[in-house]
């Protein structure tokens, strides 16, 4: 069974969707080569013609860079995200690679491996202009070549990846490859990643600062089955099991390794090419450059209905005036003609292009500030901000912490805190107390060697900031990846990822300091890497010589609790963990276990729940977290103009309300609420909270309407009552529950009064600015991009601090990493809205009285002559009007807002005031000067 979608092959027809048109191809294949397999019975061959039919045509349109495809059996064109190319089923099965037959259909199906945008002709332009009721100015459109052209220099890559065409390599352009094509990342003449892609062997190192606007390299790992499974090429977002494997198109590679393989000394790095041109991550941003999310602002909703009553008005007068020269006897060509001039007077063609010269000017401006906006609606919106959300780390606060120590378990209190590594554990033998069970000492500090995901590149410690701090602190050495490394027993053909050092004078342990006399290291086996939903990571490590190997885990307390033995669990675990995390310092808590015998098969069959439990409890690292020079100022400016400031943290809440008071966005003398689960859990509808103050517990708030009550007698609770703006702090957990259980005054009362959201998922901070939206709050996020990138996206105006000048994170990216980028947002937001209004007021003004005074000189078949039209509009409207765009923010952020309606007496009162005066004005000159006699 055959479809004919068409009769004549490589014909092109036109269509009703935009300017789109369909393309038709022979292709004579089954559906599921384009849409994916369909749905069928079990019993059902795999290209039963019934399910699977061939198609004999493949017909498809680009619709603003995305590809449609006519389905035969739907009737309509659909995207094909089912497709997924079935022999991807393993690792082995992928490194095949394509024919070159089916990478000829691959490409005929998803098109080139290039991002080219098509530039309009001028007739083009010309129509597009006719058509458009607001974007007609040049000024724009010069603006949108130039964006046009800069986008097509950063989008057309044009390298030669080698690629595995059936296990034959050929060096081929990038423009070429297709889906399921195998190339070659090791080659040292690339650079940049070409398209989206999995990694198949080898590890990589890339700098994924354009999509994410995080600065810090990000390694990549080969890929395995478990995420091949769960790959989902259609998906808008990449999910994190499969992102760790994948390389996206446009990123930078830092650095590309080979993989170790003893047995194969020609092996070479390779990735399997998944989406290509405007599928890919890069496409996406491109995408969204061209084709902005639609703010949706109120101020844009408006003028186009001023502009359709203005367009009556000019209707009424054309009407009004073509009668009137009728019945001059006027000839019909200059009828028309002197008629249709009042359409454009009432709506005159530089309108849009004054509305736009504020915006351009602060965009202008913007960049000299190292500020950088994709989305130039977006400026305006940024003068109506009334909320903003911060992230802590690296926003806040810097990005670099500083160990302040460590607390290891000692008995069943832990040490005092210990501010030198070698404090920890003496590095000589003799140096140690022989009273003292080192143990707990030796794991944590083995812990801090081996637990991170750190690499080298070029002789550099590159990784999480944290990490490297943490393993600076104990003045180890790191080696990576070196198979001959460390002579791991029995493991010697796998070797080891990773090699950790001590000094030179380190001793292991005092009473065995080197029993075979080769130098102590530890290899890690294998390593979990952090996972947002799990707050922790972990390593399996072995020292040399133990047949055994050590699981050392680190991650946040709250969490580490539940893993671990409760005998192992200090008494005064909760006391300091909240001492600490008051005073703002960032807390971490290392666990460890060991197994007697353990192969390195074993290892990697081990799952990570196993390892992750039973674990003993060896201590905390203590991080002090300092705030940035700018966020104390900051904060109190976005205060005094009433722009309320949330902070939205993965960070212990404790922490994050201490840096909130420190910074302000939590008053000193305003009390703050924290709950806590009383009864049940977040998974439980019926659970009950209760609201604490974390300065005084028997002050507690009201679980149905949040408001301060006295709970026991005698008790004074006047602070609270006295201080009515106290605040709210939530963790990640409450939040959900309150927004999946709770009642709607709760949920709106906690988004009213949250100045602190903790251990906050990425996904929760995307509901939490999509649930500050739906109060009707113009929201703005202010983060690095790591974990934001959702949260960016969804707030009206999102501000990533990133390296990259455009990034896909956020509309607006600063290369300032703090947030005093923040106030000078929303002052340039507000110039350019007042400078908006201000323009559309003037040139409205202009407007009307011309009109008038034209119609009054119609009347006796008179007119302006051209000279007095062109000295009109090119020397006193269009100066005034761009040097009133011109005009710079205030450098103080006023309390009031300026309105952003302009269907509001504010607006109209004095426009339609002002217009009334003239025309009366006009009207009594007119009829005087019919009266004199010269």
């Amino acid at each position: 069974m055959a479809y004919e979608t068409n009769r004549h092959a490589n014909t092109i027809m036109p269509m009703s969707m935009g300017r789109s048109r369909v393309v038709s191809q022979p292709y004579d294949r089954p559906l599921s080569t384009v849409f994916g397999a369909p749905a069928k019975e079990i019993d059902t061959p795999i290209f039963d013609e019934e399910y699977d039919p061939v198609i004999s045509t493949l017909r498809f349109l680009d619709f603003r860079y995305i590809r449609f495809y006519y389905h035969p059996a739907e009737y309509r064109f659909l995207q094909c995200t089912g497709w997924k190319d079935p022999s991807w089923t393993s690792i082995k099965a992928l490194r095949i690679g394509l024919t070159a037959e089916e990478r000829d259909f691959r490409e005929q199906i998803f098109g080139p491996n290039i991002i080219d945008i098509q530039q309009k002709s001028i007739p083009q332009i010309m129509v597009d202009e006719k058509q458009d009721r607001y974007s007609i100015s040049k000024v724009l459109d010069f603006s949108k070549a130039v964006l046009t052209l800069s986008i097509r220099q950063c989008g057309v890559l044009e390298k030669s990846p080698t690629s595995n065409v059936m296990s034959e390599w050929r060096t081929i352009q990038s423009h070429d490859l297709a889906p399921g094509d195998v190339y070659e990342v090791s080659d040292p003449s690339l650079t940049q990643v070409p398209c989206d892609c999995l990694l198949l062997t080898g590890d990589c190192i890339v700098n994924e600062s354009m999509l994410t606007g995080e600065s810090v390299p990000v390694a990549k790992t080969p890929t395995t089955n478990e995420a091949l499974a769960s790959l989902d090429i259609s998906a808008p977002s990449v999910q994190p099991n499969v992102a760790k494997h994948s390389l996206f198109s446009g990123t930078k590679i830092i650095r590309a390794r080979r993989p170790q393989d003893p047995k194969d000394d020609e092996a070479v790095a390779l990735a399997m090419v998944i989406r290509t041109g405007f599928n890919t991550t890069k496409g996406a941003l491109v995408r969204s450059m061209l084709f902005p999310k639609p703010s949706g602002f109120k101020f844009y909703r408006d003028s186009f209905r001023y502009i359709s009553v203005m367009g009556i008005v000019a209707g009424f007068g054309f009407i009004a005036s073509f009668i009137n020269f009728v019945r001059l006897g006027l000839p019909w060509h200059a009828v028309i003609i002197r008629a249709l001039d009042l359409i454009t007077i009432v709506v005159p063609p530089a309108l849009p292009a004054t509305l736009s010269i504020g915006t351009n000017f602060a965009l202008s401006r913007l960049k000299k500030e190292k500020i950088f906006c994709i989305s130039p609606q977006r400026v305006n919106v940024g003068g109506k901000l009334n909320v903003v959300c911060f992230d802590k780390t690296g926003t806040l606060t810097e990005d670099g912490l500083d160990v302040l120590g460590v607390r290891v378990i000692r008995g069943p209190d832990l040490s005092d805190l210990l501010t030198e590594s070698s404090s920890i554990l003496p590095h000589r033998s003799y140096e140690r107390d022989p009273t003292v069970d080192y143990r707990a000492n030796r794991y944590i500090l083995y812990t801090m060697a081996t637990c991170h995901s750190l690499r080298i590149v070029d002789g550099e410690l590159i990784g999480d900031p944290l990490d490297v701090k943490m393993f600076q602190f104990i003045g180890w050495s790191f080696e990576e990846g070196s198979h001959n490394a460390a002579d791991i027993e029995m493991d010697r053909d796998y070797g080891s990822p990773s090699i950790a050092r001590p000094p030179a004078d380190f001793s292991p342990d005092y009473n065995d300091p080197d029993p075979i006399g080769k130098p102590f290291e530890l290899g890690v086996l294998r390593s979990f890497e952090f996972v947002s939903q799990l707050r922790r990571s972990s390593v399996i490590a072995r020292q040399f010589g133990d047949p055994g190997a050590f699981v050392f885990v680190k991650g946040a307390p709250e969490c580490m609790k539940d893993i671990c033995l409760p005998e192992s669990l200090p008494p005064d675990f909760d006391d300091l963990l909240s001492f600490y995390t008051h005073r703002g310092f960032r807390v971490i808590a290392c666990a460890a276990k060991h197994f007697q015998k353990l192969s390195w098969i074993k290892v990697q069959k081990l799952h990570r729940l196993e390892a992750e439990s039973d674990l003993e409890f060896i201590g905390f690292i203590v991080f002090e977290n300092k705030l940035k020079p700018s966020s104390k100022g900051v904060i109190t400016e976005l205060n005094q103009a009433h722009i309320r400031n949330i902070m939205c943290t993965g960070d212990n809440i404790l922490t994050g309300v201490s840096v909130a008071r420190e910074c302000g966005i939590i008053d000193a003398s305003s009390p703050c609420f924290v709950p806590r689960f009383v009864e049940g859990n977040m998974f439980d509808p019926n659970a009950r909270l209760s609201w604490e103050n974390t300065e005084n517990s028997d002050c507690l708030l009201d679980e149905n309407t949040l408001t301060p009550i006295p709970t026991r007698g005698g008790t004074d609770l006047s602070v609270p009552y006295r201080n009515p703006n106290y605040s709210i702090a939530v963790t990640g957990d409450i939040f959900r529950w309150i927004v999946d259980y709770g009642s709607t005054e709760v949920l709106n009362k906690m988004l009213v009064r949250g100045q602190v959201f903790a251990r906050m998922s990425p996904d929760e901070k995307h509901e939490l600015v999509e649930k500050l939206q739906s109060l009707d709050y113009c929201c703005g996020f202010c983060g690095d991009g790591a974990n934001d990138c959702g949260a960016l996206k969804a707030a009206d105006v999102g501000i990533s601090l990133s390296e990259a000048e455009a990034s896909v994170a956020a509309p607006f990216t600063s290369r300032v990493f703090d947030i005093s980028c923040v106030p000078q947002v929303i002052r340039e937001g507000r110039a350019a809205l007042v400078t908006s209004f201000c323009c559309f007021k003037f040139m409205s003004l202009y407007s009307a009285i011309q009109f008038t005074s034209v119609s009054f000189l119609y009347t006796s078949a008179s007119n302006l002559g051209d000279f007095q039209y062109l000295f009109i509009d090119l020397l006193l409207i269009l100066p005034i009007a761009i040097f009133m765009g011109w005009i710079g923010p205030s450098s103080i952020l006023c309390r009031k807002a300026p309105t952003s309606n302009l269907v509001s007496l504010k607006v109209l009162v004095p426009l339609l005031g002002q217009i009334g005066i003239c025309i009366i004005m006009q009207f009594v000159v007119f009829e005087t000067v019919q009266f004199q006699d010269w």
